[in-house]
Order: C-alpha cells, then sequence, then structure tokens
C-alpha cells in the first residue's frame, strides 16, 4: 500500500475518534493493506473479476447442456394440442423458463470466506460473545452467501437471456447496478461536530441547580394533585347535567386559585434570590428564562393533562364505578318524542367540561413579566395540545354514545309501539274508519283498543335506570296516554253524534205518523191513502221503530259508562224511551176522523151520480135537434152548437171517470154510461159533416172573389176533388144511417102491433142528407170553371202572353187587382179557350226553363269552398271541392240542354253568360288546384335553406308562385262562397301562370335529384320525396338516420361521436360493426350524398376486414366462443370457408375421412345447438340460429358425398356445392365453374332460409346466370319460395337485393330509374310479378336489360343508358318472379326471354325445412314434430271445407315455425309435443270456421295422442280487456274474448292480418 493511502487511513481513523463515542476496535490487522482489499476498493478489477465469472459460468452451463442433449431419449410423439395451448407466445415463454432454469443450474464461484472473514472483524467482539450471539452469527452468515449466490444468479441469467415481453412471466427485479456500491469515508462533518458540542455546552440550561429547584417545587406541589375532585360524583346519585358543569366549573376555579395563591408565589421567591442566576451569563439571561418557561410551561401542561385523563376515566367503560348518573326525561312536545336535555345537549356538557378544565391557568405570568411588572403581561403557554384534546373528545363520544345506547333503545320501544299515535297514522286509521260503514259493535271494539292503549301506556313504569342516565318517562306516558283517550273520545263523540241523529229519526218519524194520523183527509183518495198509512203504521212501521228503540237503549246502556250526556241528549233518550206509550192514543183518534170523513164522501158520490144522469138526458135531447137543422146558410152557427155539445159530452166523461174512481175506492160496483158513449159516436159524423160544408163555403168565396192572379189551376182541381169526395161519402154515411134507423122503426112497429098489417109510411126525407145533395150540386157546378182557372192563371204567363190573348178576343184582357174569377166567367171566355190553352202551355215551358235557370243559380248562393289551415304556414288550402266539381259538370250539361230548348228564346242571352261563367269557374278550380298539389309538394321541399341555396333559381320562382297563392287564398277566406272567390280579376290567368313556373320547378328539380342519384347510385332505389327528406338534412346529419335503411339494407343507424364523426354502424337487430376509419360529415360541407358514399365504401372495407381478422381467429378458440364474438354475417361467410376448406382437404382421404370429418361437424352442430338451448342474447340466437341452419346442410352435403363415394374434389357432387374461399386477401364463392366475388354488402344479423335440394338448383341457376351475364328467372306457384331463395342467395353473396312488386301500372320511366340505380349501384333486383306488367312496357324493359347486359359484357366502365352517362358496376343482377297460373298475367316477349335463365319452382320439402329450423330453434324431437306438422296440413286440406282464406303452404308452416320458436324460448323445459301443438293451434284456430273446428281438433287429437294442453295464462290481458270492453260500452262475452286473444297471438307471428266476416 502507498504512503498516500495510509495516511488517508489514518486522518479517516482519527476523524472517527473525534466524531464517535468510542467503540470495540477491531484486531490491528483490518487496516494492513491485503491484495484482497485492494480488489474490493477498485473498480476496474471488480468489473474484471465479473467478466471472469460470468465467463466461467456460461462455459459451465454450456458444457452441462451439451451433456444433457447427450444423454436425452428420443422424445415420444408431441400430443395433438388444441391450437391455443401451441401458440408462439406460450413457445416463446416455455422456451425462456427451461434456458433460464439452465443457467440457474450451473455452478456458481460461492462468496469467499476472506470476505466474510473481513465483515466478521468490523463487529465488536461483545456481539460475538455467548452461544446465543454465535448461532445469531452463523445464521447471518448463511444469510449473506443465500443473498450472494442468488443476486450472481440473477445477474448471470440477465447478462446471458433477453427476456421476452410477456406479462405472467415472474417478475425479476429491477435493472443491475451498473457500479458496485460502496463506503465515503471522507469526514466534512467533523468541523461541525466540534462546533455543536460547544453551543450545547453554551447554551443547555437545563442542567443548572435553579432548574432542579423549580423541578422539585413542581414535583411536590403538583405530584398527587388534578384541578378537579372527581371521586364521589355517582355517590351522589342522579345529577342535572347542568348541575354537574356547574359544580365542576366552581371546582376548576378553586384549584386555579389556589394554585396561583400558593406554588406560583414559591417559584417568583426561588428566582428572586442571587444565587438563583449564578453562572448566567448576561447576553444569555432571556434564554435562561425562557428555559424557565418552559418547564413551567410542562409542569402547569402536566396538571391539565392529567385533569383531563381523569375526566375521561370516570367515563371508561369497563369501570363504571366512577360514572356519573345524569337525570334524563323522555317528553312530548308538539307529537314528538323527545329526550330532555337531548343527548347533543349532554355530550355538549360533557365536551365542555373538557375545555373548561383545558380553559384553566391559561393567564399564568412568566417570571421575567411578573419581575418586570409591565402593563401588557406575557403569559405562559399552558395550552394543551390539540392532540390531547381531541383523543379526549374522541373517548368521551365513544364512551357517552356507548352509556346512551340503552336510553336510546327504550326510546326506541316507545316510538316503535306508539308511535303511531302521534305521527298521523292513528288519524288516518280513524279518518278511513269513518269513512267506511261500520256496526255500534265495531266502534265499541274500536274505542275499546285505545282505551286499552291508554291503560297498558299508563302502567308503564316512570323512572328507567341505566349506567350513566336516570330516564323519567311520566311526562311521556301522560302525553301519549291523553292522545290515546282523545282519540277513543273522537270516536265516542261520531258515534254518539250518529247516536243522536238516529234519536232524532226516530222522533221526527213518530211525529210524521203522528201529523199523517191527525191530518183531515180532503178527497176521498186521500182518506184511503190514509187508511193504508195508518194500518202499515200500526203494524210494521211501529214494530220497525220500537226495534230501534231498542237498540238506541242498548247504545245508551254502554253511553253510560264511557260517555257524558249534554241535559239536550238526556232530554232526547227520554222522548225516544217514552214515544211508544204516547202512539196509541194517536191512532185512536185517527180511527175516528176516518169514520167521520167515509160517510160524508159516500154521500157526496151519490149525489153527483144522480147528477150526471141528468146531464146525459140533455145532451141526448140536443143531439136529436141535429138532425133537423136544414138551412146551409146557418153552417157557422151549426159549427158552434155541435163544438158546445162536444164540450158537454167531454165533461160528462171526466165527471163518470171521476165518480167510477171513487166507487172503485169505496169497494162500489162500477157504474156504466152507455147513453154517454153513444152520444159521442152519433156526434163524430155531424160535427165532421158541419165543418166540410162550412169550409167549402168559405173557400168557393175565396176563388170565385178573391184575387184572380193568386188562382192556382192545379191546386184548385186538387181541392175540389177532395171537397167532392168528402161530401160524397157523408152522403153515404147519413144515408145509410137512415136506413137502419128505418128498418129498427119497421121492426118495433111490428113488435108493438102484431094485427095490424099495413105499416106506417115512409118519413119525410132526412134534413141533412138535402143539405149534402145541395153542395153536391154546388161542386159538380163549380168543377166546370176549373179550365179557364188552369189556363189562364199559369204562373209562367207574362205581358207578352196577355197581349196574345188580347189580341184573340179583340179586347184587353190583362187582369189587373180588382180582377175576380166571378168578372172572367161573365165574358164568357169558353170558345176561345183551346187557343188560350196553347198560348198557356208555351208559357209553362219557357216558366220551366226561367226557373230551372234560377234555381241553378240560387243553388250556389250557399256554397262555398272547404278550407283548412295548412299545417303551421298560415296559409288555407281547398279541402273536399269534389261535390263542387260534381255540382259544376252536372250544371253545365244541364245549362247546355236548355240552350238547345226552342223556348229558351226569351233569356237566351242570360243563359249563354251563366253557361260561359260555369265554364270559367270549372277552368279555374282545375287551375287551382294544380296549382294546390304542386305547391303542397315543394312548399317543404323549398322551406329548407339547404335545398333554396342548392337550387336557386328554382327557388326564386317557388317565391313568386308562394306569394301568388299565398293572396289567393286570403282572398278566398275573406269571402269562401265559390261565386265570390272565383270572382277575382286575372284569377283565372294568374293560376295558369302559376303552373306554367311550377311546371319549370319540377322539371329542374327532377333534374337536381337526377344529379344526386348519379353521384350515390343508391337513391335511384329511393322516391322523391324520399330524397328530399334526406338531402334536406345538411346541417344535422342525425337527422339522415331514419332514411339510412332504405339506402343501405343492413344499417339501421350509425354511431356518431360528439362531433358528428361516425364511427361504427348498427344494424336493425342492434348489432355493432365498428368502421375501420372515422366518417367526418362537417368535411362533406351539408353534401349528404357525399358522406354517405363514405359510409357505402367504408361499410365494405370493414366488413372486409373483420371477415379477415375472424378468419385468423378462428382457429385460436373454440368454435363455440369463437361464434359469439362477432358479427352474424362474418360468422356465417368464415364458417363456411373453413367448412369448404377442410372437406377439400378430406375429400382426398376417401370414404373414411369424410366419414371422420362428418362425426367432426356433428359435434360442431351439437355444440352451437346446446348453446341455442342456453340463455343468449338476442343477437346471439338469431346469429346461431342461421348457424345452425347453414351447418346442417354442410354436414347433409358431407353425408350426400359419401353416400356416393365422392374421392376428388373435382366431382360434380362437390363443385355443385356453394363454396367460399379465401384467395388474394379476398373472399370468393364458387359454384360448379362460376367464381364469382363476395360483395361485402353489410346486410345486418339477419336468419337465413333452409336450403333444401329445390334451393341448391335455383342458386346453380341463378349464380349461373349472374356468371354468364344473364338473368334469372325463378317461375312456380304462391309459396314455394321464389323470392326468398333470391334474396338468400343475395344475402349468400352478401349483395343488396332490392324487391320490387311489379303491378300492371308500371310505366317504362319508372323501371328506366330503377335499372340505372342497379346498373350504378351493382346491387341486384328482385321483380316480383313480373309477368303482371303491361306487355308494351316489357318490350322497352327488355331493351333497357339488354343495353346493361351488353355493357358488362363488354366490360364497360361508363355506359350511356336512356341518354344518361352511368358508371357500371358489373355486379348487377337482375331477377325476376312469374307465377304463370294467375288471371291478368301477360307472356313475356320473346326478345326479353331469351335475357333470363329460367328456373322452376315445385312446392318445397316442408317436412325437411320443419325439421331443421325446429333443430336451429333448439327442439330436440325436431324429424319427428316436423312430420307431423306437414301431416297436420295435408289432413287439413283433405278433410276441411274449401274457403277463400284457408291457406295450408308454406307462409302457414313458417308461421307455426316462428310460434314453436317463440315457445320453446319461453319455455325451454315444457314437452315439445305441447309447443308444437300449442302453436299449430294458436296460429291455425282463428281462420277456421266454426263447423271446421270439431274437424281440426280430431286431427289434432290424432296426431299428438295423450298430450293436454295447460291454460294459457291471460289474466292481466283479460283484466285489461275487461276494462277497455267497459270504456267503449261492450259486453266481454266468450266468444268476444277469444277473438281478441286469436287476434293478439296471430300480431305475433305474422306479418299482417285478414278480417274475414
Amino acid at each position: 500500500m502507498s504512503d498516500p493511502n495510509k495516511a488517508a487511513i489514518a486522518a479517516e481513523k482519527e476523524a472517527l475518534n473525534l466524531k464517535l463515542p468510542p467503540i470495540v476496535r477491531p484486531p490491528e490487522d483490518i487496516g494492513v493493506d491485503t491484495p484482497a482489499q485492494s480488489k474490493l476498493l477498485s473498480y476496474r478489477r471488480s468489473k474484471e473479476q465479473q467478466k471472469t465469472i460470468n465467463q466461467l459460468v456460461i462455459e459451465g452451463a454450456k458444457r452441462n447442456l451439451d451433456r444433457t442433449l447427450g444423454k436425452r431419449t428420443p422424445s415420444s410423439p408431441e400430443p395433438d394440442y388444441p391450437p391455443t395451448m401451441t401458440s408462439e407466445i406460450k413457445k416463446k415463454a416455455f422456451n425462456y423458463i427451461y434456458l433460464k432454469q439452465c443457467v440457474e443450474s450451473s455452478p456458481i464461484v460461492p462468496i469467499q470466506q476472506e470476505w466474510l472473514d473481513h465483515m466478521l472483524m468490523l463487529v465488536p467482539e461483545s456481539l460475538k460473545e455467548g452461544k446465543e450471539q454465535e448461532e445469531l452469527v452463523q445464521s447471518l452468515i448463511n444469510e449473506v452467501s443465500r443473498d450472494f449466490e442468488k443476486s450472481m444468479k440473477r445477474y448471470l441469467v440477465r447478462s446471458v437471456l433477453v427476456r421476452p415481453d410477456i406479462n405472467w412471466l415472474e417478475d425479476e427485479g429491477g435493472p443491475i447496478p451498473e457500479s458496485p456500491v460502496g463506503l465515503d469515508y471522507s469526514k466534512p462533518w467533523h468541523s461541525n461536530y466540534l462546533q455543536t458540542r460547544n453551543q450545547i455546552l453554551a447554551n443547555l440550561h437545563i442542567v443548572h441547580p435553579s432548574m432542579k429547584m423549580l423541578l422539585d417545587l413542581g414535583y411536590t406541589t403538583f405530584a398527587n394533585t388534578v384541578l378537579l375532585d372527581l371521586t364521589g360524583i355517582r355517590g351522589k346519585g342522579p345529577i342535572d347535567c347542568e348541575s354537574l358543569r356547574n359544580d365542576l366549573s366552581i371546582q376548576a376555579r378553586k384549584a386555579e386559585e389556589k394554585i396561583m395563591n400558593t406554588w406560583y408565589p414559591k417559584v417568583i421567591n426561588l428566582f428572586t434570590k442571587k444565587e438563583a442566576l449564578e453562572g448566567i451569563k448576561p447576553e444569555k439571561l432571556d434564554a435562561f428564562y425562557n428555559c424557565v418557561s418552559t418547564l413551567m410551561s410542562n409542569q402547569l401542561k402536566d396538571l391539565l393533562k392529567r385533569t383531563v385523563e381523569g375526566f375521561v376515566k370516570l367515563f371508561d367503560p369497563e369501570d363504571q364505578r366512577r360514572l356519573p348518573i345524569f337525570k334524563m326525561e323522555l317528553t312530548l312536545d308538539d307529537d314528538k318524542m323527545e329526550f330532555y336535555p337531548t343527548f347533543q345537549d349532554l355530550e355538549d356538557v360533557v365536551f365542555g367540561l373538557v375545555e373548561r378544565i383545558a380553559e384553566a391557568l391559561q393567564n399564568v405570568q412568566t417570571v421575567p413579566s411578573w419581575l418586570s411588572g409591565t402593563s401588557t403581561p406575557v403569559n405562559l403557554d399552558t395550552e394543551l395540545p390539540e392532540h390531547v384534546l381531541q383523543w379526549a373528545l374522541d373517548k368521551l363520544k365513544v364512551a357517552v354514545h356507548c352509556n346512551l345506547e340503552g336510553a336510546r333503545k327504550h326510546y326506541e320501544t316507545y316510538v316503535e309501539k306508539y308511535s303511531w299515535l302521534i305521527d298521523g297514522t292513528a288519524v288516518k286509521l280513524i279518518e278511513t274508519f269513518q269513512a267506511e260503514d261500520h256496526t255500534f259493535d265495531e266502534y265499541t271494539k274500536f274505542i275499546g283498543k285505545f282505551f286499552n292503549l291508554a291503560s297498558e301506556i299508563m302502567l308503564l313504569p316512570q323512572w328507567v335506570h341505566f349506567p350513566m342516565v336516570r330516564l323519567d318517562c311520566e311526562d311521556l306516558k301522560t302525553g301519549l296516554t291523553n292522545k290515546a283517550r282523545t282519540f277513543a273520545n273522537m270516536l265516542l263523540n261520531d258515534i254518539a253524534s250518529k247516536h243522536r241523529k238516529e234519536n232524532e229519526n226516530i222522533c221526527s218519524e213518530f211525529e210524521a205518523v203522528k201529523e199523517h194520523a191527525l191530518k183531515v183527509p180532503e178527497t176521498t183518495e186521500e182518506m184511503m191513502e190514509l187508511i193504508s198509512y195508518v194500518e202499515k203504521a200500526r203494524t210494521v212501521g211501529i214494530q220497525e221503530l220500537v226495534s230501534r228503540i231498542k237498540e238506541s237503549k242498548r247504545r245508551m246502556s254502554y253511553f253510560l259508562d264511557v260517555f257524558l250526556f249534554p241535559p239536550e241528549d238526556l232530554a232526547l233518550n227520554s222522548a225516544v224511551l217514552m214515544w211508544p206509550w204516547k202512539i196509541n192514543p194517536i191512532f185512536d183518534e185517527n180511527d175516528e176522523l176516518i169514520e167521520n170523513a167515509k160517510h160524508r164522501k159516500e154521500n157526496e158520490l151519490i149525489a153527483k151520480r144522480e147528477k150526471l144522469i141528468l146531464e146525459v138526458e140533455k145532451e141526448s135531447r140536443r143531439m136529436e135537434e141535429f138532425a133537423e137543422f136544414a138551412e146551409l146558410d146557418r153552417m157557422q152557427q151549426y159549427v158552434t152548437d155541435v163544438r158546445q155539445l162536444q164540450k158537454r159530452i167531454q165533461e160528462s166523461e171526466e165527471a163518470v171517470q171521476f165518480i167510477n174512481k171513487e166507487e172503485e175506492l169505496f169497494k162500489w160496483e162500477l157504474t156504466k154510461y152507455p147513453e154517454l158513449d153513444k152520444l159521442k159516436v152519433n156526434i163524430e159524423p155531424y160535427q165532421k159533416f158541419f165543418n166540410l160544408v162550412l169550409k167549402w163555403q168559405r173557400t168557393e168565396k175565396r176563388w170565385m172573389d178573391g184575387g184572380f192572379l193568386d188562382l192556382n189551376g192545379e191546386a184548385m182541381e186538387t181541392d175540389v176533388e177532395e171537397f167532392s169526395r168528402e161530401i160524397f161519402k157523408t152522403l153515404k154515411f147519413f144515408q145509410t144511417k137512415q136506413k137502419k134507423e128505418l128498418q129498427e122503426k119497421r121492426k118495433a112497429a111490428k113488435r108493438r102491433s102484431l094485427e095490424e098489417e099495413k105499416l106506417e109510411e115512409e118519413p119525410k126525407e132526412n134534413p141533412t142528407i138535402t143539405m149534402c145533395t145541395t153542395v153536391m150540386e154546388q161542386i159538380k157546378v163549380f168543377k166546370d170553371y176549373i179550365p179557364t182557372v188552369s189556363i189562364l192563371c199559369n204562373p209562367g204567363m207574362r205581358a207578352r202572353h196577355w197581349k196574345q190573348l188580347s189580341e184573340i178576343v179583340g179586347y184587353d184582357l190583362t187582369p189587373d187587382s180588382g180582377t175576380t174569377l166571378r168578372k172572367i166567367l161573365k165574358l164568357n171566355l169558353a170558345p176561345y179557350l183551346d187557343k188560350f190553352e196553347v198560348i198557356s202551355a208555351g208559357a209553362s215551358k219557357e216558366f220551366s226553363l226561367e226557373k230551372a235557370m234560377h234555381t241553378m243559380m240560387g243553388t250556389w248562393d250557399d256554397i262555398a269552398f272547404h278550407i283548412s289551415l295548412y299545417r303551421d304556414t298560415g296559409v288555407c288550402i281547398l279541402s273536399s271541392v269534389d261535390e263542387i266539381q260534381a255540382l259544376l259538370d252536372d250544371q253545365i250539361i244541364k245549362t247546355q240542354t236548355m240552350r238547345g230548348s226552342p223556348f229558351i228564346k226569351p233569356f237566351e242571352k242570360e243563359i249563354k253568360a251563366w253557361e260561359d261563367r260555369l265554364i270559367r269557374i270549372q277552368e279555374t278550380i282545375d287551375e287551382w288546384l294544380k296549382v294546390q298539389a304542386h305547391w303542397l309538394y315543394l312548399e317543404p321541399i323549398f322551406c329548407s335553406e339547404d335545398i333554396m341555396q342548392q337550387m336557386p333559381e328554382e327557388g326564386r320562382q317557388f317565391q313568386t308562385v308562394d306569394r301568388h297563392w299565398r293572396d289567393i287564398m286570403k282572398f278566398c277566406a275573406k269571402d269562401p262562397k265559390v261565386l265570390a272567390a272565383t270572382s277575382l280579376t286575372g284569377l283565372l290567368e294568374k293560376l295558369q301562370n302559376c303552373n306554367e313556373l311550377l311546371e319549370k320547378i319540377m322539371k329542374g328539380l327532377n333534374a337536381y335529384l337526377e344529379k344526386k342519384r348519379l353521384f350515390f347510385p343508391r337513391f335511384f332505389f329511393l322516391s322523391n320525396d324520399e330524397m328530399l327528406e334526406i338531402l334536406s338534412e345538411t346541417k344535422d346529419p342525425l337527422r339522415v338516420q331514419p332514411h339510412l335503411k332504405k339506402c343501405f339494407e343492413g344499417i339501421a343507424k350509425l354511431e356518431f361521436l360528439p362531433n358528428l364523426d361516425i364511427k361504427a354502424m348498427y344494424s336493425s337487430e342492434g348489432e355493432r360493426v365498428e368502421l375501420i376509419a372515422l366518417i367526418s360529415t362537417s368535411a362533406a360541407r351539408g353534401a349528404v350524398e357525399k358522406w354517405l358514399i363514405q359510409v357505402e365504401d367504408l361499410m365494405l372495407r370493414s366488413i372486409h376486414d373483420v371477415i379477415a381478422a375472424a378468419r385468423l381467429a378462428y382457429p385460436e378458440s373454440a368454435r363455440r366462443d369463437w361464434v359469439r364474438e362477432w358479427p352474424g354475417q362474418v360468422v356465417l361467410c368464415v364458417s363456411q370457408m373453413f367448412w369448404t376448406s377442410e372437406t377439400q382437404e378430406v375429400i382426398s382421404g376417401g370414404t373414411e375421412g369424410l366419414k371422420k370429418y362428418y362425426k367432426e361437424l356433428q359435434n360442431q352442430l351439437n355444440d352451437i345447438v346446446e348453446l341455442v338451448r342456453g340463455k343468449l342474447s338476442k343477437q346471439t340466437r338469431i346469429t346461431l340460429g342461421a348457424l345452425v341452419t347453414i351447418d346442417v346442410h354442410a354436414r347433409d352435403v358431407v353425408m350426400d358425398m359419401i353416400d356416393m363415394g365422392v374421392s376428388h374434389d373435382t366431382d360434380f357432387q362437390w363443385l355443385a356445392q356453394l363454396r367460399y374461399y379465401w384467395e388474394y386477401d379476398n373472399a370468393r364463392v364458387r359454384i360448379i365453374n362460376c367464381n364469382v366475388k363476395y360483395a361485402y354488402e353489410y346486410l345486418g344479423n339477419s336468419p337465413r332460409l333452409v336450403i333444401t335440394p329445390l334451393t341448391d338448383r335455383c342458386y346453380r341457376t341463378l349464380i349461373g346466370a349472374f356468371y354468364l351475364n344473364l338473368g334469372g328467372a325463378p317461375e312456380g306457384p304462391a309459396g314455394t319460395g321464389k323470392t326468398e331463395t333470391t334474396k338468400d342467395l343475395a344475402k349468400a353473396l352478401a349483395v343488396q337485393c332490392v324487391v320490387f312488386n311489379c303491378s300492371d301500372g308500371l310505366d317504362y320511366l319508372a323501371m328506366g330509374k330503377f335499372f340505372k340505380g342497379l346498373a350504378s349501384s351493382g346491387a341486384w333486383a328482385c321483380f316480383d310479378e313480373f309477368n303482371r306488367i303491361e306487355l308494351e312496357v316489357l318490350s322497352v324493359v327488355a331493351q333497357q336489360i339488354l343495353c346493361i347486359q351488353r355493357a358488362i359484357q363488354q366490360k364497360l366502365e361508363v355506359f350511356t343508358f336512356e341518354g344518361t352517362e352511368l358508371k357500371l358496376n358489373p355486379n348487377c343482377f337482375v331477377a325476376i318472379t312469374m307465377n304463370p297460373g294467375y288471371a291478368g298475367r301477360s307472356e313475356l316477349p320473346d326478345n326479353l326471354k331469351v335475357l333470363f335463365r329460367t328456373v322452376a319452382m315445385m312446392v318445397p320439402n316442408y317436412a325437411l325445412i320443419a325439421e331443421i329450423s325446429l333443430y336451429s330453434y333448439g327442439f330436440l324431437n325436431a324429424k319427428p314434430l316436423s312430420v307431423k306438422i306437414v301431416m297436420t296440413y295435408r289432413l287439413c286440406s283433405e278433410q276441411l271445407s274449401s274457403q277463400f282464406h284457408y291457406d295450408y303452404g308454406m307462409r302457414a308452416v313458417k308461421a307455426v315455425l316462428i310460434a314453436a320458436g317463440n315457445l320453446k324460448l319461453k319455455f325451454p323445459n315444457e314437452n315439445e309435443d305441447i309447443l308444437l301443438l300449442r302453436s299449430i293451434k294458436d296460429v291455425n284456430e282463428p281462420k277456421f270456421l266454426s263447423h271446421d273446428i270439431p274437424l281440426f281438433n280430431g286431427i289434432t287429437s290424432d296426431l299428438f295422442p295423450g298430450v293436454k294442453l295447460p291454460e294459457a295464462d291471460y289474466h292481466e290481458f283479460l283484466e285489461c280487456a275487461h276494462e277497455a270492453c267497459k270504456v267503449h260500452n261492450l259486453q266481454p262475452v266468450k266468444f268476444f274474448l277469444e277473438k281478441m286473444i286469436q287476434t293478439y297471438e296471430m300480431m305475433i307471428v305474422r306479418h299482417g292480418g285478414l278480417m274475414v266476416l
């Protein structure tokens, strides 16, 4: 060792001697400069040594590895692990672990003994002596050795191996230090140490003798002292918390005074002595006194702390002998049960005492402050530390809470049992009880509960004792008792009130009986009613009242015990009890009153009967006088006499009714008055005759002497005929009557004198008959005047006609106001009547035409346009103009017919003007409606600012039209009558101008839409309205969401980020697929079609990427897990790819390989079906249902190839299958020699068709046609799956398929628009019922399709279609379906036939379809159940009646399968026969007629023997149905409810319904 090194070590030793206390030194040779020590202190040498060690370790590891490899026996075949167990990551990890074990197993150079000896030299000998110490040293040496070996191995592994980045590998610690860590033996702290030691010697005053005296004084004064005497507090018994606070506060104040009067003077006295400051330098005096103050503070703080601790110990939960007892009360105040004082108050008092202790001795002056006597004294710091106070408060809080728990629980028992009395529950209970109808006994029972409760509460103890509390419950008990009694009294008052009311009712009923019984009857009816009333009162009434009095008496006996009646109630009770004795004298008085009234009324009735007989005799004599009336001039008097007699007869009839009523009351025999009835019958003919004659006389007078021009010949003739008939009937009646009377007289005369041979002579003529004959003659004479009146009094006669008549007779015949019929008859115009009649007939026809014209004009006075406000535009529109247009058409035809009449000449100008006006109105309305239709269509469009910006010219034109339209409708709204509204000057021209502008606007709009469609071809499949709705939402892309389904079959909505970027897409079923990139809608700047194009592009790319990722993930995980992790469409596609590749691999192995693969497919299928039968989300269930359908077909294909012995992948049986391949990073689909692209269109998570041999044949034909650039034409009956198979093939190829229902109204323009969309977008189209299109249109369609097919064949990128240049997407395909058997179908033209490959569709294999569908729904017995479904429909078609709405085809089978699937999902463990029978019945029973249902039940019972269906639970449904029936006033009969249930079940499994009546 060099001299400088020795010097450094010597200096270091010296520094250690100075700075540290003496230690036991190691042996002298520890500091000798040895080679080993030099190595440890040198960094370079250490590094070299480490390298040498590493090299040795690595060489040793290699040798061990070579030996191990040489001894290794040949390895056994590697087991067939699952793919996930042999991943690259696991291989890396296992390889690293193995190499690590190899490296660690290599020999490590152990720690050198020399190093251990040096370590031990540094340990003092005293610490190594003894047996235990030796064992400890040895264990420490072993531990050091182990740590050294472990560190060397870790360093070796880190140096040789690189740890792979695998999370589950064991962590090996942090990085290795780059250089050894050693000790720093420098001594920069030595001078600091010396300086600090000197400062301590100068400033440490605690060792001063005065300090010792101060400590002694404090110890003697405070050693066994506390501020408060806390002994005996419990012995004082229960105490108020306030009293305790006051007592202890006084003690604290006294103790504080005592200390200040004893200890503090001694301290001052100690420091006033001279020797107190001995040895203290003046400059250190302040420091000395600070030391004194600190010592005094510590003594006082210790006193306060001990006092606090003593106070806290009072409440020690483990020692309750010193615990104070507090007085507490449970009170009831404002319906609240509370403690007094409250727990918080008690806690505050306890905590306040701690604070009071802490506040003591806070004003003790420091010694220098007292000695100097300054005006502002300086006090010692005697404040207790915060943590001490917090500890005390925490301990006290826990102790107080613990000791109050018993009181709290006792309080809670009160709350639990009796809180309902004060929290409103009792009030509600009583109100509910009072609102209900309860008996008196129920009331008394309820009241008794409250009284019992009051007694129970009063028996509870007044005081309850707890360790820290004496609880006084008297106030609470009293309050609760009063509450219970108050409620009882409320109920008592209630029933007392009811008792009072009942008593009052009893008394009032007795008073009513008394009043009624003593009332004197005025009439016989009143008397009889009184007799009946009293009789009933004596029997039923009084018995009922007596029983009520007994009940009242029972109530009184209860009330006397519990209720204090007021004086008026006592009087009422007495009155009730006395009434049975007071009522009998009243009945006796009534008997006497009735007897007197009865005698008086009988006498009055007899007098009335006699008076009536006399009156009838007088009326009979008066009646006989009517037969003698014979003067026509006195007819007015005759009519008056008849009326008076009729009035007297009516009065007599009323008297008879009164007498009969009285006789009936007296129970006498009713008196009959036949003479009165005879009078009534006999007077009727006279009354009619006299009134008729009087009416005739007055009418004749009016006709003959009234105004001539007011006469109407037709009405006059009708009236005269009526008079003639009535007089004739009257004459016949009186003649017949006279004959009867004569015959009766003759019979009577024969009886009186039988001996007389000669009868009396014939009587004289009857005067009445004479008058009838005279009137008949008058009427006959008047009839001759009627022709003259009819001709001359024609309402159509005008001045020109009277002029012609005057010319005929030679003098002026024009009537004036004085002209009468009598005067005209005197002119003797009979010879001229024939000529007059011709002129009159012409006038009538002219008049009818004029009248018709004016009627038409008058019709329009009340006809007005129906107008209504259009949305919120404030503009009115016309509505319901059909009636106006029909009326216009009718009147125009009428007007034109009238103009052709020869009698129209007098007012030809008027009728021509009216015709012109009607035609103009019609034209105006036609133009008006055209403008309105266009305005209604365009107004919402041009309301959008976005549309206005994109079509500025059309927008300006529309604003012009809109302005005109608003002006016109404003004018119309003022007066909506048709004539007024159409009278606006220039209205027709303005409307025509508007229509011209609207045509220009429509052309511009169509051109604009065409441009958008060419940019985004999928718009071709949308109507103009749908397109405009989308294009108008430029500012808010979210509002385009509802229309996405129309453009993208599988996308129902998109996921937008807050900045309106598109992140993902969702299907209708809710399946989410994330896009591979974000789509910025804001970058499109309002152009919806731009970001929709991006959506289309990213949709295709995203599906491509997801399929690629799923293909890679398929081998990495179990198939049953994999199918649930990817979208449904991707699962089907990738699954078929692997089936194709795996099948192709095993085909070369022949039948055995296929059989083995068949078992594997069956196991895969079983796994999926097992999943289907478990609990799954809706999404996964749809995916697995479709996957089962595909997997079953794949399994069956393999079985068919086994049966046919397929051994090469070029065999037709294999080539004929739909196969999926992944080639050049793209999916391809092959069948036969066709190789088509998988289109990646996102189609959502939808089910797939069951694939039958018919489906396969259709697939081969359609793909073959597509591959040859032709169209496909499935043809066959309804329900054979033509359309659905085409759609399913499109799903298989991931192509958008647009189904179009054709009709005979289609034209070539609409078809052209559709074909443009197909060619541009590359979509497939299925034209359903294609042969319904008109033949002329089909010829043009053939040319359109041919144009597209040729462009595809020529592989053009752009082609011209009907004058429009289109981008061609060669993936487009046209399929047509036809049903040749229906009426109204056209035969396709030859030029169209050659463009399609036909495939005949037969009846599908129902059993196979049903079996696979049931299997996909999770049914175990799918095969036998499918046979039962098919057999059910076959038997129904054979045995049931034939009805138009019965259907046993594929659609019916599908409905049963859907219903069965729903039931299986709902009841997974139910018997499958029951589920299928339930679905068959639910689907079919509603449509069968009543006479077919027994047959249908017989069929199902034969097919499902012994299966009994449980009743379906429709309880809630039927409850709602009953409520709905009640609302609509319907009767919920059983049949009606059954049909409601059946309709509901149909809605679940059908797309639509048909009601058959």
